[in-house]
């Protein structure tokens, strides 16, 4: 199964669909501009889950939430994200069976209202991936190579339901993540002048218009790379352990035997920011991913997991990271608004992170045409 869904994440589709992305980036860069001066300010957290969200549904369902359109959060990413706490709740629980009882004789309606939003996420999505797949288009996206490969030489085939369970994959691992990661970086760069001083004056000195903003012409730049590296380690838009089986005969995981049949798992937020694996693990430092520190252990982050099971998805969110981070950056000076957001104190880690407000004011740059 991950052989037919990698064909729709390799280089070649990606090339193909960075139109879409980079269009509805395009717009995303445009609006919030627009709200930062319409409001005074504007709240980033949420404006880069608008973007990464309207970007997946057009790959995934060649369905656009609107969501930089009208600023507002459709209901179906509502109903995504409100899982995200109640599935954390609902693991809790089941791990002291004694204290599910108590919480559900407290708050009788909590797994009835989670049931009802399973039942709605699982019908709009049923509902919208029949719609791409009776649409006539030329359009290249997700399921377009999906649907291309659906049908095997032994005559089985991938059915409507797996379809769109892949897609409802898609949506909920392609933009919570990298919308957290892309929060993250503008958080810290506020935080450090010098290093945004620095990011910027690599954007600038790159591009002489905007729209020469690409996958291609922004993957040469090193420190904006450096950058994204450090936010998704201090940050990993994952943070909880991903679960493995240990095979048949049992397995050494660094020094120790595991019997086979036990479930193991790496916590990649402990791993990232242990003192044992990096230097001043919580300081914000992209200089670490440029050779300037040693000591660091930088393969203890893996925020795309690695092997046979890592993410799919890795170049396209690079390509997301790169171009809005680029575009943003190249647009508009960004300034903070009121008191600086203690981000780690008031983050929540559930399945996903719930991130606290990022509150900024954009002014458009005043430059000159290079010659």
């Amino acid at each position: 199964m991950r052989k037919f869904l990698s064909r729709a994440f390799s280089e070649g589709s990606l090339r193909e669909q960075e139109g879409i992305v980079r269009g509805v980036i395009k717009r995303w860069v445009e609006r919030v501009g627009q709200e930062s001066e319409e409001e005074g300010c504007v709240d980033l957290t949420r404006w880069f889950n608008l973007m990464t969200f309207d970007i997946i549904g057009m790959l995934a369902f060649g369905q656009d939430f609107n969501g930089v359109e009208t600023g507002k959060t459709h209901f179906w990413i509502s109903d995504v994200l409100g899982s995200m706490s109640q599935a954390s709740l609902s693991d809790t629980l089941g791990r002291f069976p004694w204290a599910g009882k108590i919480y559900t004789l407290l708050r009788p309606g909590w797994l009835k209202s989670l049931m009802v939003a399973a039942e709605r996420h699982q019908s709009y999505t049923i509902k919208v991936t029949k719609q791409r797949i009776n649409e006539k288009t030329d359009r290249k996206d997700f399921m377009s190579y999906l649907l291309r490969d659906r049908f095997y030489a032994d005559g089985t085939y991938v059915s409507d339901i797996q379809l769109a369970a892949h897609a409802s994959d898609f949506v909920i691992a392609g933009s919570e993540t990298t919308a957290t990661t892309l929060a993250v970086c503008i958080h810290y760069l506020l935080a450090k002048p010098s290093v945004f001083q620095t990011l910027t004056d690599e954007i600038l000195d790159k591009f002489d218009k905007e729209e020469d903003i690409c996958a291609v012409s922004t993957g040469s730049l090193k420190y904006l790379h450096a950058v994204c590296l450090e936010a998704l380690r201090i940050f990993p838009p994952l943070p909880l352990g991903l679960p493995r089986v240990v095979p048949q005969g049992g397995a050494i995981v660094d020094g120790y035997p595991i019997p086979e049949g036990f479930i193991v798992s790496t916590n990649p937020y402990a791993a990232s920011v242990s003192p044992q694996n990096f230097a001043n693990p919580k300081d914000f430092i992209p200089e670490r991913w440029l050779g300037k520190n040693e000591t660091d252990e930088l393969n203890a982050t893996r925020p795309f997991s690695l092997g046979s099971r890592s993410c799919l998805g890795r170049s396209l969110a690079w390509l997301e990271m790169n171009v809005a981070l680029s575009r943003l950056v190249w647009r508009y000076r960004i300034e903070r608004v009121g008191d600086e957001v203690d981000w780690e104190g008031e983050s929540r880690m559930q399945l996903l992170w719930k991130k606290p407000k990022l509150m900024v004011k954009l002014a458009p740059r005043v430059r000159e045409e290079k010659a």
